[in-house]
């Protein structure tokens, strides 16, 4: 009979999850992940990661249509969207085969099969035959992950109504799509299908596109849009749906109280996530909730119950791979015995992958003011950068936002090309506790994009040199 007691039990096998069965393996725990789908969750399989090939096919239209300035002549341009969708999949499946070998490198069993608390350190695992067993951990970390939401009167029916991963498996391009929210998944599902030829249109609640954002980036974003010919309503609320057999018709009202009827061929309700809580066993095993739905935890991803720990979308925002990836980590340090493990999640990154891309790390101007702080914002263009404009990308800019007190970088914004990677300085920055004059003093490569990250800072001093 296998041996079915572990140090650590992880339930789920998510970026949040997989990680931190493997650091517990590498920490020296026996650890078992229970996951009853493919390794890697939403994230690798049908989330980030596919949807940014979808991307990257879209760009490459892009690039292609802009190929005759470059001194390249192209041909009639055809786009086949059943192949990017191909690509996007075996991107995923390449990376999830690679957390199945980082499992047998680092001994994680994988319990494949749906798990359940049970209590007293118990997990009831139900495989895709019904068949049941039981392990048992002395420590069980959930890490279920999240689902799409819907409203009432949308429902996702996965045929006239998508939800994300609906959209990301189509085999072809409606000619007309809605997009009920324009977060990040609205944003870059609106840009893919935008570059596949489809008609969009962006139905937003909030006042601009990207509402999490900095002000200025969403108009950068709103503005690209606009000029590829996308229609976008924002401060619009959904009032109705009426699905039909080929089409959907939904009613919109306007700030002004002004009612609009859009007829779309698909329909992509993008208005966010909700945790994954339902039939895990919470009630049973007396975990509690808060009331947004979250698991409640505490700073080492502790529940209110004795050897039960929760990390990424199932305990609360943001919503991020990369924050479920460092809980996981900080988790199990903490049950090895690290007084320091810990997030600071006044650090944690947003990146939005569509063209333009935005990423932003900290407190935006409105959130710094509102804050109290005494505030210089530096804006750097990337009109006046020399990689961009050889790049023929020059939509956006960075923005710094200094305390003046200290010096201190209080939250940084990108938009434009590459904004995702560039974020990584200013994370690295204020996680060492920079000033803006350090990041102007470190020295950065010309010509490369970086160079507006030192001329940002320097900007938020009053002494930029390039513009």
């Amino acid at each position: 009979m296998a041996d079915t007691a572990y140090d650590i039990v992880v339930i789920g096998a998510g970026p949040g999850g997989y990680v931190a069965a493997i650091k517990a393996a590498q920490l020296g725990f026996k650890t078992a992940c229970v996951e009853e789908a493919n390794l890697g969750g939403v994230c690798l399989n049908i989330g980030c990661i596919p949807t940014k090939a979808l991307l990257e096919s879209a760009a490459m239209i892009s690039h292609l249509g802009h190929a005759k300035e470059f001194g390249v002549t192209v041909g009639e341009i055809r786009t086949d969207l059943a192949q990017a969708v191909k690509r996007s999949r075996q991107v995923s499946e390449r990376l999830v085969k690679g957390i199945g070998f980082l499992f047998k490198k680092n001994k994680v069993t994988h319990v494949p099969g749906r798990g359940r608390l049970a209590g007293g350190g118990k997990v009831e695992v139900t495989d895709r035959d019904g068949k049941k067993q039981t392990i048992t951990g002395k420590h069980v970390i959930i890490a279920t992950g999240s689902k799409p939401r819907d409203l009432p009167f949308l429902k996702i029916d996965h045929d006239r109504v998508w939800d994300s991963t609906d959209a990301m498996m189509s085999q072809e391009a409606p000619k007309t799509l809605a997009i009920v929210g324009a977060g990040a998944i609205g944003c870059e599902f609106a840009d893919v299908y935008a570059a596949f030829g489809t008609q969009v249109t962006i139905i937003e609640v909030a006042d601009r596109i990207l509402p999490l954002e900095d002000r200025d980036c969403s108009a950068v974003v709103e503005k690209s849009y606009r000029k590829r010919g996308m229609n976008i309503l924002t401060n619009t609320r959904l009032e109705k749906a009426e699905i039909g057999k080929t089409s959907v018709k939904l009613t919109v009202k306007t700030a002004k109280g002004e009612t609009q009827t859009i007829d779309a061929e698909r329909v992509l309700s993008a208005i966010g996530r909700a945790p994954l809580t339902q039939d895990i066993g919470l009630e049973k095993a007396g975990v509690q909730l808060d009331e947004r739905g979250f698991i409640k935890i505490d700073r080492q991803m502790k529940t209110n119950v004795e050897g039960v720990y929760a990390i990424g979308d199932v305990a609360g925002p943001p919503l991020l791979a990369h924050k479920g990836s460092h809980e996981g980590v900080a988790c199990v340090e903490a049950i090895k015995g690290d007084p320091h493990a810990g997030i600071d999640y006044r650090n944690i990154p947003n990146c939005t992958y569509c063209h333009p891309e935005v990423a932003s790390v900290g407190l935006t101007e409105e959130q710094a003011r509102e804050a109290g702080h005494d505030i210089e914002v530096g804006v750097f263009p990337w009109t006046a950068n020399g990689r961009a404009l050889t790049a023929g990308e020059t939509d956006g800019f960075v923005k710094v936002i200094r305390d003046k007190k200290y010096s201190e970088v209080l939250g940084a914004h990108i938009v434009g090309p590459h904004a995702t990677e560039l974020i990584a300085e200013f994370v690295v920055g204020r996680h060492l506790e920079t000033t803006a004059e350090e990041m102007d003093r470190a020295i950065h490569p010309h010509p490369t994009l970086s160079e507006a990250i030192g001329e940002a800072a320097l900007a938020s001093l009053g002494h930029a040199l390039h513009i």
